[in-house]
């Protein structure tokens, strides 16, 4: 096939990139440094700097839409909340023009979201049916699913993967929270007892690849691991992982304090469960917390 990607340089898209080409899919990514995406994504990657490069004649079974400013670079003031918003909305919304342009449409649109779009919920089990709270991140990710779903009145078919906390090599919130507790210093945030919604990025590629080849699957998935931690529980395996302490807990109003409104991320709570994946009869390759990060860890 044929496959458009949108921030396929990131965490997330570099790796689904290279699944893509080992089995076989022509790739073209979407990059504001296109000379960059060799280097990243491996060999046989076409790059594109531009949506405007896109011609009406110009066709693709898939596109996979991933782009977006990360969330967690610098304090949410009112511009940077502005760009996350554009970053996503915007150009998901141009991503819809250039499909109404194409002379053959795409079969299949694969739109990025978060588990954001829930809010702070406490201990609730939240399905892809569970009503939303409303706070900026809920606001984002519902707009940002709104604009993908323009596709579907041009025949196209929609997947929206509301993405948990991903845990892999070389990126993600785990590279953050590591040199800490490589150092013994890791701790619990707050008391503890929010829940975190994690999944090993592998098994957020294998779920995409589903996607693309099972043409019933449309909607929102739960991109997360059946089995979600407390940050209590998630700081203790982390360290066990490490064969390190984790003593030092770091209390809510210092987050707040260090990172104003965008500490809701981190105090949040979300205990998510992917009902409709697994309903699908999808399978986990990383169920278990401390499997994925064994895995993440053994990478040198």
């Amino acid at each position: 096939m044929n496959i458009l990607i949108t921030g396929g340089t990131g965490f997330i898209g570099s790796a689904l990139t290279k699944n893509l080409i080992d089995q076989g899919h022509a790739v073209t990514v979407l990059s504001r440094s296109p000379e960059k995406v060799g280097k990243i994504c491996g060999s046989g990657v076409n790059a594109l700097g531009s949506l405007s490069q896109l011609k009406a004649e110009d066709s693709c079974q898939v596109i996979i839409n991933l782009a977006g400013a990360p969330i967690v670079d610098a304090r949410w003031s009112e511009d940077r909340k502005q760009l996350i918003r554009a970053s996503r909305i915007d150009l998901t919304e141009h991503l819809i023009t250039c499909i109404d342009r194409m002379s053959v449409k795409p079969e299949l649109l694969i739109s990025g979201s978060a588990i954001g779009y829930y809010g702070n919920q406490g201990d609730t089990v939240l399905t892809e049916q569970s009503t939303p709270y409303e706070d900026f991140s809920e606001r984002l990710c519902a707009d940002w699913e709104a604009a993908a779903k323009q596709a579907e009145q041009f025949g196209v078919r929609v997947c929206l993967i509301r993405t948990g906390l991903v845990i892999g090599n070389g990126g993600g919130f785990l590279q953050r929270m590591l040199p800490p507790f490589r150092l013994g210093l890791g701790g619990r945030l707050g008391d503890g007892r929010q829940w975190m919604s994690w999944i090993h990025r592998q098994d957020w590629i294998n779920i995409a690849l589903t996607m693309i080849a099972d043409s019933t699957m449309h909607g929102a998935y739960n991109a997360t691991a059946p089995n979600p931690v407390t940050n209590a529980e998630f700081t203790r395996t982390l360290a066990q992982c490490l064969k390190r302490p984790a003593l030092l807990p770091v209390p809510a109003w210092l987050l707040k304090i260090l990172l104003g409104e965008m500490s809701q991320l981190v105090l949040g709570s979300q205990r998510v469960i992917p009902e409709r994946l697994l309903a699908h009869g999808f399978k986990f390759q990383y169920d278990e917390l401390a499997a994925a990060l064994h895995e993440a860890l053994s990478h040198k």
